[in-house]
């Protein structure tokens, strides 16, 4: 189906495909490896969210190796159908096989992944902002304003559950549903694996500062790495329309409805770029460029890195608790 699709557009569109090859024949060098540089410190930003929360566990991890682990990961959630979740159990297990406990391992890669998603709405948000009401953010402000709202709503719960009268309502409330509905109590139970998962990890405010900021950063460089394309192809970058621009094209590549996003990334982002102010051409242009260094320039790596890590099981963290205690 995707080449069916990917000949109607080279026939469809065949002027603007021209016009793009032709920009990234003359794309600039030194730009270029500018935006191969924010790829490369988006990758390491990746892996440093998840080396910090596990130094929050207690155990030292290696940020080489770690960034190893994220880059082989990246290309299997990239390359397979459903390899988000082929992802996810391969980095768990590299995890588990190199000592690191499994509830640790799990919570690792929940909250990461619950971290990720807020910078990613974070990005949005600021994206929105800047792209005032024109254009795709009129009807994507609205839209993040409802979940400014329930996310704000959902911050005033948290705070109420530190108050021991409205614990004990929820709790009472919670526990006669759960009688009434296996479903509920099935909830329950897995809600309740999630928070011993969670609390495995260093508790409180400030140690989510910087896994957070490293998240932010993860797709900040991201972002950089699409503007750098830009630029290295002699194209004007849409400041007010490009990081709403790629916010959403994230959030429609997380539904991840084709292997490594093929069609839907390329698609939504061109015609984003469209919106705010780019002809055609440059933006299947900065679309493909950036593509390029995005994912297949990472596809090889990761794979290599797969490769390595999968056949070299030594441990290579060691336990903040073990080397006090000695």
């Amino acid at each position: 189906m995707l080449v069916a699709a990917a000949v109607v557009v080279a026939l469809t569109r065949r002027h603007e495909l021209v016009e793009a090859y032709h920009l990234v024949a003359r794309v600039r060098l030194p730009q270029l490896a500018i935006a191969v540089g924010c790829e490369a410190m988006s990758v390491a930003c990746f892996a440093a969210v998840q080396c910090r929360l596990l130094r929050a566990g207690g155990v030292i991890w290696s940020m080489g190796r770690m960034t190893a682990i994220a880059t082989g990961a990246n290309a299997v959630a990239g390359a397979l159908p459903g390899g988000v979740a082929f992802a996810a159990a391969w980095t768990f297990r590299q995890l588990c096989r190199r000592g690191v406990e499994q509830v640790l391992a799990g919570a690792v890669l929940v909250v990461s992944g619950v971290l990720s998603a807020l910078s990613l709405f974070a990005l949005l948000v600021v994206g929105a902002l800047a792209a005032g009401s024109g254009g795709p953010g009129a009807v994507v402000r609205p839209v993040v304003g409802v979940l400014v709202l329930c996310l704000g709503t959902g911050l005033v719960v948290l705070g109420l559950s530190r108050v021991v009268g409205f614990r004990r309502v929820v709790r009472r409330t919670w526990t006669g549903a759960a009688e009434r509905s296996r479903r509920i109590r099935q909830a329950e139970e897995a809600l309740a694996r999630l928070v011993d998962q969670a609390r495995t990890v260093e508790p409180g405010f400030r140690p989510w500062l910087r896994p957070f900021a490293y998240a932010v950063l993860n797709w900040g460089f991201d972002a950089a790495c699409l503007a750098a394309c830009l630029w290295a192809l002699g194209i004007g970058v849409p400041w007010h329309g490009l990081l709403l621009s790629y916010a959403l094209t994230q959030v429609t590549g997380s539904l991840h409805l084709t292997p490594g996003n093929l069609g839907v990334v390329e698609a939504s982002l061109s015609a984003l770029l469209v919106a705010y102010g780019l002809q055609p051409g440059q933006a299947i242009a900065a679309t493909l460029l950036y593509r390029i260094i995005s994912y297949w320039l990472l596809q090889p790596i990761g794979w290599a890195s797969w490769m390595g890590v999968t056949l070299n099981s030594a441990p290579f963290s060691r336990s903040r608790r073990n080397r006090t205690d000695r």
